[in-house]
C-alpha cells in the first residue's frame, strides 16, 4: 500500500482519494494508536475535532468522529478553528489526541486530515507509519457503554481567541489592519482576536460559503489584501491560508513582507529580549540565501532542515530552540504553540511593530532577499525526481555555473503532485533563466 500521509497529514480530493471511509477507518486506527487507556485506573479517552470551512469538512467531520467513537473514544467537537487552535486545545483540554480536518491552501475540492498527539504535537514519521499499519488490523470494538460519547464544545473560539491575545504584553491600539482571512477556518476568530489586542480590524474574505475557501484570496493570492492597505491606508495586512497555521503580510506600501522576513523580525525581537535559545532560528532549506546572510550578520544562528513545518518543531524540540519557520509563513514560537499560528505571527508582528515604533517595511528591511524563481511542474512521476541520471546531471551542471553566488533546489512536493525547481541567483533573469531550463528538463525526463 502506498504511502498515506504526506509532509502534513492525508490530503486529496475529497470523495475522491479521501473518502468517508477512509476517514473512519483512519480516525480509528489513530484512536487505538494515540489514545492511551491504561495510564489511569478509569480513564476514558477524549479527542477533539476541529475543522475548516470546505462544505466537505462537514461529512468528513461525521466520519472521524464516528471512527473515534466507535472505538471507545469520547469527542469535543470544536467546530471551524484554525489548526493551531486545535493543537492548543488538545493540549489545554488534556486531551489524548486531537484532529484537524482541513487541506490548509489547497484549493477547496481537495480536503485533509492531521492528527495531533497528547499536548498538541504533530506526529512523527514512526507514529504515522503506526497508524497506516493499524488499518489493515483487526481490533476488538466497544459496545454498551464502552463507545464513545459525543459532545459540542461551544467555547473553543472563545478560548483560542483569548489565549492568543495573552502572548503579547502592549495593546495594538493606534494599529489599523487589514486581515484577508482566505474565506476560511480565521474567518470568525482571526478578527475577534486582533480587536481585543486592540488593533482596528479591516477583515477581508471573512464570509465563508463552504464552497470559496482560498479562492482568489489568502496567503498564496495576496493582490486583494494588498489593495484593501492601500485602499484605507492601513498600516499593515496579513493573510492567512485556509487553516490558519500560515501567514505572510504587506506593508503600508503594499509591499510582500513573505515568511522569511516576518520569521527574521521575531528572531532580532526575541534576541533582544533574551528569548531566543541559543541564539538560533531553525529555518528550511527553502529560506532566501539573503535570510540566512542577515541572520548571521545579526549573531543569529540558522539551523535549516527539510521543508515542512513538522521537521522545523522536531528540530526545535530536539535542541530546546525557541523559534522556527518556512519561508511560506509557518512560524512556531514555542514559548506560545506547538505548531504553525499565522494569527500568532501577526499578533508578535504587531506588538514589535507597536514598541520599537518603526513600520513594517523598516522592520523587514534588514533582509535583503536575492532575486529567486519558484516554478511549479506538474504533470511528472515526482517520485523520479533522485533516481533520473540525466536530471542530475543536469542540476550538478547548473549548480557548478552558479558557484556561491546562489542556489538551486529541487524537490517533490510532500503536499501536491509537483516537483518543485526553486533558484536562487544575484538578478531575477538568471534566476529565471537556469529555473526554466530545469523545469524542461523535469518535463521531459519525468513526464508521466
Amino acid at each position: 500500500m502506498a504511502r498515506l500521509f504526506g509532509t502534513d497529514g492525508v490530503r486529496g480530493l475529497a470523495n475522491g482519494d479521501l473518502t468517508a471511509g477512509l476517514a473512519l477507518d483512519l480516525s480509528a486506527a489513530a484512536a487505538h494508536v494515540l489514545a492511551d487507556r491504561g495510564e489511569f485506573e478509569g480513564h476514558r479517552p477524549l479527542a477533539v475535532v476541529g475543522r475548516d470551512t470546505r462544505v466537505s469538512g462537514q461529512f468528513l467531520e461525521a466520519a472521524v468522529v464516528a471512527g473515534l467513537a466507535s472505538s471507545g473514544v469520547d469527542v469535543l467537537l470544536l467546530g471551524v478553528l484554525p489548526t493551531p487552535g486545535v493543537a492548543y486545545l488538545t493540549a489545554s483540554l488534556g486531551a489524548d489526541l486531537g484532529v484537524v480536518i482541513s487541506a490548509s491552501h489547497n484549493p477547496m475540492p481537495d480536503n485533509g486530515i492531521k492528527y495531533f498527539a497528547r499536548g498538541g504535537l504533530k506526529l512523527d514519521d514512526a507514529i504515522e507509519a503506526a497508524i497506516e499499519n493499524r488499518l489493515t488490523e483487526e481490533f476488538d470494538r466497544p459496545t454498551g457503554g464502552e463507545v464513545g460519547r459525543v459532545t459540542r464544545y461551544a467555547t473553543a473560539v472563545e478560548e483560542y481567541a483569548a489565549h492568543l491575545v495573552r502572548t503579547i504584553d502592549h495593546p495594538l491600539v493606534g494599529l489599523t489592519v487589514v486581515l484577508d482571512c482566505a474565506e476560511g477556518a480565521a474567518y470568525d476568530v482571526g478578527p475577534r482576536a486582533l480587536e481585543d489586542a486592540g488593533a482596528r480590524v479591516i477583515p477581508i474574505h471573512a464570509s465563508p460559503d463552504g464552497l470559496n475557501i482560498n479562492d482568489g484570496c489568502g496567503s498564496t493570492h495576496l493582490g486583494t489584501v494588498r489593495a484593501a492597505v492601500l485602499e484605507h491606508g492601513a498600516a499593515v495586512g496579513f493573510a492567512v491560508d485556509g487553516d490558519a497555521d500560515r501567514c505572510l503580510a504587506v506593508d503600508h506600501e503594499g509591499n510582500v513582507v513573505d515568511g522569511d522576513q516576518l520569521l527574521a523580525i521575531l528572531a532580532l525581537s526575541m534576541k533582544e529580549a533574551g528569548t531566543l535559545a541559543k541564539d538560533t532560528v531553525v529555518a528550511t532549506v527553502m529560506s532566501n540565501l539573503g535570510f540566512v546572510k542577515a541572520m548571521r550578520a545579526a549573531g543569529v544562528g540558522v539551523r535549516q532542515t527539510r521543508v515542512g513545518d513538522r521537521y522545523v518543531l522536531q528540530a526545535m524540540q530536539v535542541s530546546g530552540y525557541t523559534l522556527g519557520g518556512e519561508q511560506s509563513g509557518h512560524v512556531i514560537l514555542t514559548d506560545y504553540a506547538t505548531t504553525g499560528d499565522g494569527l500568532l505571527t501577526a499578533l508578535q508582528v504587531l506588538e514589535r511593530m507597536v514598541t520599537t515604533g518603526k513600520s513594517l517595511q523598516e522592520l523587514a528591511s534588514v533582509v535583503q532577499r536575492l532575486p529567486q524563481t519558484l516554478v511549479n511542474v506538474d504533470g511528472v512521476d515526482k517520485s523520479r525526481v533522485e533516481e533520473d541520471g540525466i536530471l542530475a546531471a543536469a542540476l550538478a551542471e547548473e549548480e557548478a555555473a552558479l558557484g556561491e553566488s546562489g542556489r538551486i533546489l529541487l524537490r517533490s512536493s510532500g503536499t501536491e503532485p509537483i516537483v518543485r525547481v526553486m533558484v536562487e541567483a544575484q538578478t531575477q533573469a538568471e534566476a529565471d533563466a537556469i529555473a526554466e531550463r530545469l523545469a524542461d528538463v523535469v518535463r521531459e525526463r519525468l513526464a508521466l
